[in-house]
Parts: C-alpha cells; sequence; structure tokens
C-alpha cells in the first residue's frame, strides 16, 4: 500500500506554494502544488475506485476542484488536506454511480427464498408468464429491441442493423421498454 511521506522541507515548500496562488490565483502555481501530490492522489483514487482509467480522470478532476476550493478553506497541513479531499472524492462518485445502476431483466422476476423447491418453481412459472404478457403490451418496436437485446442478446449495433431502426432510437425503445416492462411487473406483484 502507497503511504505519502513528507519532509519538513516539502512541508514548507508546499505551505509557500499555497500562500502563492491564494494571492495570485495563478494556476502555474497551483500546478506546480499539485504535481508534487498527484501519485498520492492517484493511489487514493485507485484504492476506492478500483480501477486505473477511473482513477486517472479522478486525479484531473481533483485538480478541477482545488481551483474552486483551496481559497475557500485554510490549509494547514496540504497532503492531508489533499488527501481527505481525493477519498471524498472518490466516495461522492461512487455514491453517485449507485444510483445508476442498470437494471437486469433478472431483476424483473423475484425468486423467493424461503419457499420449498417446486412452490419457487410455480412462482417462477408465473413470473415468466406475466412478463411474457407484460413484454406483448409493449408497443411493437420496444417489444422488438427488448427481446433481441434481453432475450437474444444482440447488441445495440446488430439490432439497428436487422431492424433498421438508428442506434439512438434502438437504445431509446431498450430504455422505454424497460421502464415499461418494470412497471407492468410491479403492477402485476402489487396484484399477487
Amino acid at each position: 500500500m502507497f503511504a505519502y511521506k513528507s519532509s519538513k522541507k516539502d512541508s514548507t515548500q508546499d505551505q509557500e506554494l499555497l500562500q502563492q496562488y491564494q494571492e495570485a490565483s495563478d494556476l502555474k502555481v497551483l500546478g506546480n502544488l499539485y504535481q508534487r501530490h498527484t501519485e498520492m492522489v492517484y493511489y487514493v483514487c485507485l484504492r476506492y475506485l478500483q480501477d486505473p482509467e477511473l482513477s486517472k480522470d479522478a486525479v484531473m478532476n481533483i485538480f478541477e476542484e482545488l481551483i474552486y476550493k483551496v481559497n475557500k478553506q485554510e490549509i494547514k497541513d496540504f497532503p492531508r488536506w489533499l488527501y481527505v479531499l481525493s477519498k471524498n472524492h472518490c466516495l461522492m462518485y461512487l455514491r453517485s454511480q449507485k444510483n445508476k445502476s442498470q437494471i437486469s431483466l433478472d431483476e424483473f422476476v423475484k425468486y423467493p427464498e424461503d419457499l420449498h423447491q417446486y412452490e419457487q418453481q410455480d412462482e417462477k412459472e408465473e413470473q415468466l408468464t406475466a412478463m411474457e404478457g407484460c413484454l406483448e403490451k409493449l408497443p411493437d418496436k420496444q417489444q422488438q429491441s427488448v427481446r433481441l437485446f434481453f432475450l437474444e442478446e444482440k447488441c445495440y449495433k446488430e439490432i439497428s442493423d436487422s431492424t433498421g431502426y438508428s442506434l439512438n432510437e434502438v437504445k431509446s425503445y431498450i430504455q422505454n421498454g424497460k421502464r415499461n416492462l418494470k412497471n407492468c411487473m410491479e403492477a402485476w406483484n402489487e396484484r399477487q
């Protein structure tokens, strides 16, 4: 694990650069200060994001955050402050991604764990039948796109080529079809 160690000399240089930036708002000075700590920022991001490319993007985004945040706070130990800022940036990113999760077709069919195997099979069969009924209720273009994407596992381009719809239309039909299918399944589950 990467551990950041700074000497007293480094700390003094950091404070001087920080003060220069706060007085002159010179991005070059802030860039020099940030450059001294980008390796630490990268490893913090990598630890939380678990993805080298996302971590590199985060390093750039954190620099943009610095431009606004450095002048709004009293910073006594820049490396520690930057560490906390980097960690919080990553946590906020992860939190925002949780809300953007994709809904898989499997999520439409729930399997109760506490029933016996035969009861599970019966309920699964009922839900699959309900899902098929809900699929039938979708508008033709949505139905066709959803079937090709989820049941036949075709990619957007293959669906576009076989149906003649544009890529944007395919994406839209799948997105709207998923939403309509989900709403129909939720209504069916409430009736049960």
